[in-house]
C-alpha cells in the first residue's frame, strides 16, 4: 500500500513556522514541470522563486495537489498555479532555513514486512572471509 506525497504537508508546517517567526517564506520552482503556471519572463535557469508571504500574495492555497496564489509580476495581477512535485523547496529568505525535496522519481519497493527479506535473496550474508551465519554482527561505516 502506498502512503500520500509528504511534501504538502511539509511544506504547509514550514510555511506556518516561517511566519510564525517574523520571516518570509519563499519557494523554488522547477517552471517546466507539466501544470505549472508562472509568468515565464520570470524564470531563470528553469526554475522561478516565489514570494509567498501574506503581504506578497492573495488567496493562497496549499493543497495536497497544488500551491495556488494571486501574486503581482511588474504589478499585473497573475494567477500562480504549480503542482505539489513542482515545489523544490521552500525555505526563509532572511536566513535560508528552510527544506529542499527530492524528485518524484519512483522509489524501489521495501522488503516484504512479513519476511524481510527483498526479491529472490536466501536472506543470508555473504561475506568474503566466510562469517555468514557465524554470529557476526552487520557493521556500517561512512563512505565519503
Amino acid at each position: 500500500m502506498t502512503m500520500t506525497s509528504h511534501r504538502p504537508y511539509m511544506i504547509r508546517a514550514l510555511h506556518e513556522w516561517i511566519l510564525d517567526n517574523n520571516f518570509t517564506p519563499y519557494i523554488l520552482v522547477n517552471a517546466f514541470v507539466k501544470g505549472v503556471e508562472v509568468p515565464q519572463d520570470y524564470v531563470k535557469n528553469d526554475q522561478i522563486v516565489l514570494n509567498i508571504s501574506p503581504q506578497a500574495i492573495k488567496t493562497l492555497n496549499i493543497s495536497n495537489t497544488a500551491i495556488e496564489f494571486e501574486g503581482r509580476f511588474g504589478g499585473i495581477p497573475t494567477k500562480v498555479y504549480a503542482p505539489i512535485n513542482a515545489i523544490v523547496s521552500i525555505y526563509a529568505r532572511e536566513n535560508g532555513q528552510g527544506m529542499m525535496f527530492e524528485s518524484d522519481d519512483p522509489m524501489p519497493e521495501p522488503p516484504s514486512p512479513i519476511s524481510g527479506v527483498s526479491g529472490s535473496s536466501s536472506g543470508k550474508t555473504d561475506n568474503k572471509k566466510g562469517n555468514a551465519g557465524k554470529g557476526v554482527k552487520p557493521s556500517l561505516r561512512v563512505v565519503k
